[in-house]
């Protein structure tokens, strides 16, 4: 065989087996550095699924849904796994067996541990969102009752309303605002699982 035919085999071969190691290590459980969540609407179908991977020193997240109104959508953890679609007494979202948003240093929105990005949908339904945090880790996530997450109706506003704004003679973002950013009902919920 050709030296540079033989390299370019060994080089190849190198890859794999580099590629191959790679996969093995991330997928014996990274030392529990890895999670995911499958997506359920109220009904229990499957609209999306959501992959976790902790990585120096950030979670790397993926998110890929589909089914939803076009448009931006709250996406967040929140503090509790369950995901229960009956709507209590007085409440007019399912799922909110989920808690709030996880906030283990007791912030406004905006700033919880859970805050996320938003999803932007497209008109067919379908979105897709990738990003890194450093807000918490996947150890945090399975305290002792768990965490979710959550897609919402509406768009979240991260708790950004100008004191400009009046309303009802409240200048800036009031309670709700600081609570949950105005995003809306939930419309899906995804227990966080290793």
């Amino acid at each position: 065989m050709h030296v540079s035919k033989r390299f370019a085999l060994m080089s190849a071969l190198a890859i794999v087996i580099a590629t191959g190691a790679v996969v093995a290590r991330a997928s014996d459980g990274a030392g529990g550095r890895e999670a995911r969540a499958t997506l359920r609407d109220a009904s229990g179908a499957v609209v999306g699924r959501v992959w976790l991977q902790e990585a120096d020193g950030k979670i790397n997240v993926r998110a890929v849904v589909s089914g939803f109104a076009p448009g931006f959508h709250g996406f967040h953890v929140h503090a509790v796994g369950t995901c229960d679609p009956a709507v209590p007494p007085g409440q007019t979202s399912p799922f909110t067996s989920a808690g709030g948003h996880l906030n283990p240093s007791g912030t406004t929105h905006g700033a919880h541990a859970g805050d996320q990005p938003l999803l932007l949908v497209n008109s067919d339904g379908t979105a897709m969102g990738r990003f890194a945090s450093d807000r918490y880790t996947v150890a945090s996530l399975f305290d002792a009752d768990g965490s979710a997450f959550i897609v919402h109706a509406a768009p979240d506003n991260y708790a950004n309303i100008p004191g400009r704004y009046a309303a009802a003679g409240v200048v800036g973002p009031d309670a709700a605002t600081l609570a949950t950013g105005d995003a809306g009902g939930r419309v899906a919920c995804g227990k966080i699982q290793r």
